[in-house]
């Protein structure tokens, strides 16, 4: 007979604690657990020896307190993940404060180069390699310590009104006269895609009427064409679903975070670090349209360590 095993979650209720301090004590090796696929689970005596030896009231008390209270700046493109995984953190885990500002890809690795900022949060593709994010990173950060984590691939492609009235089917289709186009603005992620099927495509830009149209985020553009204002964009699936529109994809894309550790966020970053990738947050990802949550948390690339010598 196989023995009884719990959830994160339902351990949580039996001690009256948070989710996040469950993992906390995953983590440090207080409480033992196993995966099953993405999901934590802990078998029945393992809570019965956790309770036996004493340690709920000691070690729920300091897992529930693992740092002071942090902030963490992260910058760069705009993604529903994102705004998801701050309201995640914010329900989840009260004492880690999570700042954002978005200004595009680009804008958001150079904030990050020079220290104005934690986190980048980026989807860049480098239009020679055609790899994403890498290129970038690799050519800034030389000394710093970087890590890079994969938060979802995403599928990126035309938006059009719901049904495609006017049979728009690829790229080249937006240089007919007939189509009026809204762009993303220059060091946006999904404008470097963009220009480089142009490119590919050997189309001329400015043969695209409203090329020179920009916009800051996936949901404006998006509202150009429920509003009739215009007939096509380039942009997430998510933003199409969430106004109803039809969606042509065109491309798949990485979009990760660059974590730029100082001796003051480095606590932050761990837990951090930990939400992405002991958490339940993968499973709320899910139910999301137009993206792939399989790599989450996983670490892409690091850079090496330097230390001062005497």
């Amino acid at each position: 007979m196989h023995e009884k095993t719990y959830t994160p979650d339902e351990i949580a209720k039996m001690f009256k604690i948070s989710k996040n301090t469950v993992y906390e004590l995953i983590k440090r090796g207080e409480l033992h657990a196993f995966k099953v696929g993405n999901k934590m689970r802990i078998v029945e005596s393992e809570i019965s020896r956790f309770k036996e030896a004493g340690r709920p009231s000691s070690a729920l008390h300091s897992a529930n307190i693992p740092f002071q209270e942090q902030l963490l700046h992260i910058a760069g493109s705009h993604d529903f993940l994102i705004e998801q995984l701050i309201k995640y953190i914010t329900s989840q885990s009260p004492a880690l404060t999570i700042q954002p500002t978005y200004i595009g890809s680009l804008e958001g690795l150079m904030m990050l180069y020079k220290g104005s900022c934690d986190i980048a949060a980026i989807h860049l593709l480098d239009p020679t390699s055609k790899e994403y994010n890498l290129p970038f990173i690799k050519q800034l950060f030389i000394h710093e310590r970087i890590t890079v984590l994969r938060l979802a691939g995403r599928e990126q492609g035309l938006i059009t009104a719901k049904g495609n009235p006017k049979g728009i089917q690829s790229i080249k289709d937006l240089t007919r006269k007939d189509i009026r186009f809204v762009n993303r603005q220059k060091g946006a992620g999904t404008r470097f895609l963009f220009d480089s099927l142009v490119a590919d495509d050997h189309i001329n830009p400015f043969e695209i009427a409203g090329y020179e149209l920009e916009e800051w985020n996936h949901l404006a553009t998006a509202s150009y064409i429920s509003g009739g204002i215009a007939d096509a964009t380039f942009g997430i699936r998510s933003a199409a679903s969430k106004l109803d529109l039809h969606f042509i994809p065109i491309a798949k894309e990485k979009f990760d975070l660059v974590l730029r550790w100082t001796n003051k966020n480095e606590k932050a970053m761990e837990h951090l670090i930990d939400i992405l990738q002991l958490t339940d947050f993968k499973e709320s990802i899910s139910s999301n349209e137009g993206y792939d949550g399989s790599e989450l948390g996983k670490i892409m690339y690091e850079t090496k360590v330097w230390r001062k010598t005497k």
